[in-house]
């Protein structure tokens, strides 16, 4: 990407794009009939390094899979789930640190084998919080979208479970976080155990007319009724946008063998919606403006969404397609006294809405008390300075990256609806104070505000998987909504009201970030921007 170079070339991420794998030509014959499906359910020996130690625990992965496929055809692995089973020494090492609740994101690396050629995907999942038991074991399941992968080529092709990481998110019985506010396992497969971490073999016959259907695949778990397959219609992507496409075939890639692909949908985050890309409608999604009036080298835009769980009404609130700029720091090499070596890049940033630091106004339906449909018009207005920190660890071949977001923000209601009748909260209702999360340096970032991480990695010579500050992805963070002030006209105050409503902790946030616009270098990455230097990318939210 032209004017960001924190970091030498084999590092970056290549726009839009996640996955290590080369794009093939999907060439999907009409005269292939579709596939039952096939359901895999198998239990597999791990060993996770715990607080207490190396431990073995279980990990049940369950999801459906084609019978068969044509060369060229999208394979989506649906209904999946990754299951932790974590041992009474965990549960031990939760207790100690006086958690009452626990939530859960996972990674599994999945790999793909066919014809000797390899490949990799992660499946991330994200889990509701569960209660943490006095003693004994602890289950946690986890479950989100999954790469969907292609292949040009026939053959068996092999999917195995890898590497395993689990971050746990404890918090106490009021909902505050633990101290600390987070643990983080390493998982693999128990090197001991028969038989390897195979999921499923999916066979793969050439998509040409009269080609005979392939033999079911096989599981670990052995034989399985099919279900019939759903026959729902699967969203197309656009390229990778960092490789113009070639006229000569179908979907711009040269169509060279290369082995399987994946849509790294959910280590990604957003998923562009891009006019210029082939089969697409004409025009990307509805976005408000993102326009940097007096842009600098360094000055970057991009759009946000997502969700914010409100704990105490069981719901969820869409975060609404927002234009965030950004003006992002000098990089910084630093060697610190462990010997690790750390590329830091400082950025600030602000939200733009009509000339305002706030989002576009945004509605939330819930059942107040649960019985009551309420529907509320909501603004997150941003009170103070968003800052950016991106620290990349360098260490080969994988470079970890992780970066936080600080922000202060205030939430404004606008008006409410009551079962459809107006109740009128007047022009100044708000809550008394930004919104607030566990900060992990209080003394360097005091005050109330907003804290989202997001973590990535980049892979030497390759792309980035998870989220990078140049190429967005998922951000989360959990928040407190604080008390609400200035509610209610006529000497009738209705603050206790929505404060008893919507107040309180432990409220799970996710955010998608999309691809940046270089707005200020010389010659923008046109990939990356439209014509008037706005982002191109509009991300999709993800729960």
């Amino acid at each position: 990407m032209r004017g960001l170079r924190p970091f030498p070339r084999s590092f970056r991420a290549r726009g839009a794009a996640l996955a290590a794998f080369v794009a093939l030509a999907p060439l999907l014959p009409a005269a292939v009939a579709a596939a039952e499906t096939l359901k895999v359910d198998t239990a597999l020996p791990y060993v996770c390094a715990l607080p207490s130690g190396r431990q073995p625990v279980t990990v049940r992965i369950t999801a459906a899979f084609p019978e068969r496929a044509a060369t060229g055809e999208e394979i989506r692995p649906t209904d999946v789930t990754t299951t932790v089973e974590l041992p009474a020494a965990a549960v031990a090492d939760l207790t100690t640190l006086g958690a009452a609740t626990v939530r859960a994101e996972s990674r599994l690396t999945v790999g793909m084998v066919q014809n000797e050629r390899r490949a990799e995907a992660t499946w991330s999942g994200t889990a509701q919080s569960v209660g943490v038991p006095a003693e004994g074991p602890l289950a946690l399941t986890t479950t989100g979208d999954v790469p969907s992968l292609t292949t040009d080529t026939a053959g068996d092709l092999v999917l195995t479970a890898g590497n395993l990481a689990l971050d746990l998110a404890p918090s106490t019985a009021d909902g505050a976080a633990t101290t600390p506010p987070s643990l983080s396992l390493a998982c693999a497969p128990d090197p001991d155990a028969e038989g390897g971490t195979p999921l499923v073999t999916i066979p793969v016959a050439t998509g040409a007319p009269g080609t005979e259907p392939s033999p079911p695949p096989t599981s670990p778990t052995g034989p399985s009724s099919p279900a019939p397959s759903p026959g729902l219609p699967l969203p197309s992507l656009p390229p990778d946008r960092t490789s113009p496409a070639r006229p000569d075939t179908p979907n711009g890639t040269s169509g060279t063998p290369t082995g399987p692909r994946t849509d790294q949908r959910e280590d990604r985050g957003p998923r562009a919606a891009d006019a210029d890309a082939p089969g697409a409608p004409g025009a990307r999604p509805a976005a408000p403006p993102c326009v940097t009036e007096k842009p600098t080298p360094m000055s970057l835009s991009a759009y946000i969404t997502g969700y914010s769980n409100v704990r105490k009404l069981n719901g969820a609130n869409i975060i609404p397609v927002s234009c965030v700029l950004i003006e992002q720091g000098q990089a910084e090499f630093v060697v610190r006294p462990d010997g690790s070596m750390h590329l830091l890049t400082p950025s600030e940033g602000f939200l733009s809405y009509q000339g305002r630091k706030e989002t576009p106004p945004f509605k939330a339906t819930f059942l107040t008390f649960g019985f009551a449909p309420t529907t509320a018009t909501l603004v997150l207005e941003q009170t103070g300075p968003m800052t950016v920190d991106s620290d990349v660890l360098l260490v080969f071949p994988d470079n970890i990256s992780e970066t936080y977001v600080r922000v202060p923000l205030v939430l404004r209601v606008l008006g409410v609806e009551v079962n459809g009748t107006p109740l009128d909260v007047g022009p100044s209702c708000r809550t008394e104070k930004p919104l607030t999360s566990h900060e992990p340096d209080p003394a360097k970032y005091p005050g109330d505000h907003l804290v989202l991480l997001g973590k990535g990695r980049l892979i030497n010579g390759t792309d980035a998987v998870g989220y990078l500050l140049s190429s967005g992805g998922p951000l989360t963070g959990e928040v407190t909504i604080p008390a609400f002030k200035g509610c209610g006209t006529k000497g009738e105050s209705l603050d206790r009201l929505l404060t008893a409503s919507i107040s309180g902790p432990g409220n799970h946030v996710k955010q998608i970030q999309g691809q940046t616009c270089n707005v200020g270098v010389e010659e923008p990455t046109m990939e990356n921007c439209t014509e008037d230097l706005q982002p191109r990318q509009v991300p999709r939210p993800e729960r």
